[in-house]
């Protein structure tokens, strides 16, 4: 096929999604929330083994539509609870399938001075929507969970090197044995980034209170008892409860001990951009380091994290890549590949700076009280209901319930069947937890669609579901769906 047809060929495939995703987009199916298809029936439509000979596009397309739409999660609909998802503005998904077509590599200027130059602009506009200093390095990731793992790479460089020991260059082996606390209950990809840095054998966990704070003397005894280069991990947002840990007590504490700070901040650090909201997060500006996600709460599709450094020569001293053969930047200036561990990387800058510039600074703070406002109603309007109860404070946009069975049965199996209506009704997909040993219902409300009356339909099918006895749940099949 000659480049013209290729071309030709692209564009009339662009046209056929383009058709299907208005299409999609308007289906009143996509706010149903539940999937209940069966994995076995969506490996037989969708893991058959690959064939030898190849097939078009247009027919490519039409089966994993066909075949994959049933097995959907329909996260970004307005009355989905589950986990911390979000939806996606309209413009960040245009930005998303432009990013796609103009399929730029975003690890150097070379290979994108758009998207070089873009990202530079979202970090100015990024720390100074999160009120962090003004020489703060940003890198633009997969996911809080790479975002976590970048800063926690800067803090190993920094309290190492204030050793002398450059781990770069000479590893862990023969290092200074650092001391790591963690707010116990912490996001499981904070120990995982630790586990890949080569330092889980240092981690001592923090106690918590009964929101999952981190206690400032739990912490002022583990500090007695460290030794070594001191790193302290915190949270903004604990992803069952929302707790924020005590931000500015635990910056003074261990900056007092010569230690370096980094706040695990996926979904609460955009409390920061609220003047409403600010003092729930008071002294985050003091951290070392930040991760956070945009695919969470500023509702860009995934994925995309940032990762927050105020110490970009650690930043970059722990990230860096050079190589003959790649080009840097004109007049020293700054090239992404340096901030991220990803090297061949998406421009996520794009759709950043489409979903910021849309929403300015005013529709960011706007969202994020709206959000928190419709959290405080759900909580008001299950806890007024027998044999419900609201276990944590709603201090953001998290709310947290357990449930008083109706019938004669435990708890957990109270919840199991509650969970199992929910995740395949149409309203109020939510997602169980465990909190100081009881089950409960975890919720999270952060989709810049849902209003009022989405959470009171959330709140009539938690408590029909609550108050309905346990039946087995029919498995759906795919025909049934389409």
């Amino acid at each position: 096929m000659t480049s013209a047809g290729t071309r030709e060929a692209t564009a009339d495939l662009l046209h056929s999604i383009s058709d299907y995703s208005a299409s999609y987009l308007k289906d009143p199916r996509t706010e149903h929330t539940g999937s209940a298809v069966d994995r076995s029936e969506l490996r037989r439509r969708l893991a058959a083994p690959l064939p030898r000979t190849g097939t078009d596009g247009e027919s490519v397309l039409n089966h994993l539509i066909a075949h994959g739409e049933p097995g959907l999660l329909h996260s970004g609909a307005p009355t989905f609870l589950g986990f911390v998802m979000g939806g996606a503005y309209p413009v960040a998904i245009a930005t998303e399938w432009l990013t796609s077509v103009w399929d730029q590599c975003g690890a150097l200027y070379a290979t994108s001075p758009t998207a070089s130059v873009v990202e530079e602009a979202v970090s100015r506009w990024l720390v100074t929507l999160f009120g962090l200093p003004s020489h703060t390095s940003v890198g633009i990731t997969t996911g809080c969970a790479m975002a976590n793992l970048t800063g926690l790479a800067a803090a190993r460089h920094h309290v190492l090197a204030d050793q002398g020991w450059d781990v770069e260059r000479d590893g862990l082996i023969g290092a200074p044995a650092p001391s790591i606390l963690v707010s116990r209950g912490c996001h499981v990809t904070v120990h995982r980034a630790l586990r890949l840095l080569g330092l889980a054998g240092q981690v001592r966990p923090v106690d918590t209170d009964d929101q999952g704070r981190m206690c400032v003397r739990a912490l002022e005894a583990e500090l007695y008892r460290a030794r070594g280069p001191l790193i302290v991990c915190g949270q903004v947002g604990n992803v069952d409860s929302g707790a924020i840990d005590p931000i500015a007590a635990i910056c003074d504490l261990t900056h007092d001990r010569g230690g370096w700070v980094h706040l695990d901040a996926a979904f609460g650090m955009w409390a920061a951009t609220s003047p409403q909201l600010r003092n729930r997060v008071t002294g985050i500006e003091r951290a070392d380091s930040w991760a956070t996600d945009g695919h969470k709460w500023l509702n860009v599709p995934y994925d995309c994290g940032i990762a927050f450094c105020a110490h970009p020569v650690a930043h970059r001293a722990a990230l860096r890549t050079s190589a003959d053969y790649l080009t840097p930047a004109p007049d020293g200036g700054r090239d992404p590949v340096d901030f991220t561990p990803d090297m061949s990387r998406r421009a996520r800058s794009l759709v950043l700076w489409a979903t910021l510039r849309h929403l300015g600074t005013d529709g960011v703070a706007e969202l994020i009280e709206r959000c928190c406002t419709l959290a405080r109603r759900l909580a008001e309007g299950l806890s007024a209901v027998s044999g419900i109860t609201v276990v944590n404070d709603i201090v953001l946009n998290q709310v947290l319930v357990a449930f008083t069975p109706t019938a004669d049965t435990t708890e957990a199996a109270h919840l199991e069947h509650l969970v199992s209506v929910l995740q395949r009704g149409p309203v109020g997909w939510a997602s169980p937890t465990t909190w100081r040993g009881r089950p409960c219902l975890r919720l999270s409300v952060c989709n810049w669609q849902t209003t009022s009356a989405h959470i009171d339909a959330c709140i009539d099918a938690i408590v029909s579901a609550h108050r309905t006895a346990g039946a087995p749940a029919r498995t759906t099949t795919i025909e049934e769906l389409v």
